[in-house]
């Protein structure tokens, strides 16, 4: 369930964001923002960093990636997962936040109408991304940024079906190292990979160049169903 509760007007937000909630079940109750245009080309749902490791919604790289989005004519849904800032729950391991992405692309496809639903995660939000979008025939698209291939099983993305996609990482990120990224992106051929050349796990001093990839596939994302 969505439940709308004002226009944030926090410095730094989204022009036009709505600070909203979404209901997972269990009594699970997620805070978000969703930014909509009048008439959207599409929508993604922006998966965090580790919630265990500081990682948010107000994250640099998501509120980047809502920046890009939204000047490609896309909404976008961000939101904490449970146990952060104020949603509930507590931090399920990466097994209960797949259902907080779960509920929020159904937000995002009542509340947006018709148009390609997607998934952007970074880092700990890739894995979920990759873990969610890889079984959803559903979702059109995936950007996964920095997934932490040395940490986590990205095995499932072995049989996804061709659809919009990026893989881009930093040269210097420890958590996805280079080959690991050569192997997964040999794998997915479609795929649009880009190595942030300089950038490490936080791409500190790098968010122009990921913002720019980020603007790439949100494009591609947008025009795949005209």
């Amino acid at each position: 369930m969505y439940s709308p509760v004002g226009l944030d007007r926090r410095p730094g937000a989204i022009i036009g964001e709505n600070e909203c909630q979404i209901e997972v079940g269990g009594g699970v109750v997620l805070e978000a923002r969703l930014a909509s245009p009048t008439a959207p080309a599409g929508a993604l749902v922006l998966c965090h960093p580790h919630p265990l490791y500081g990682g948010d919604m107000d994250n640099p790289v998501i509120v980047r990636a809502a920046e890009v989005c939204a000047e490609a004519n896309l909404a976008t849904l961000r939101f904490n997962f449970r146990g952060v800032g104020a949603s509930g729950g507590r931090h399920g391991g990466g097994r209960e936040e797949q259902d907080d992405v779960r509920a929020a692309l159904g937000v995002l496809a009542r509340v947006t109408g018709p148009g390609p639903l997607g998934i952007l995660g970074y880092s700990f939000g890739a894995w979920m991304a990759a873990l969610v979008g890889g079984r959803d025939r559903t979702v059109g698209g995936l950007a996964l940024i920095a997934p932490p291939l040395g940490l986590y099983d990205f095995g499932g993305l072995a049989g996804l079906e061709p659809r919009p996609l990026l893989l881009a990482t930093g040269s210097r990120d420890p958590y996805c190292p280079l080959d690991a990224f050569q192997a997964l992106v040999a794998r997915l051929p479609w795929a649009s990979a880009r190595v942030i050349e300089g950038a490490d796990h936080f791409f500190f001093g790098r968010l122009h160049p990921l913002g720019e990839a980020v603007r790439a596939f949100a494009e591609q994302f947008r025009d795949a169903r005209a």
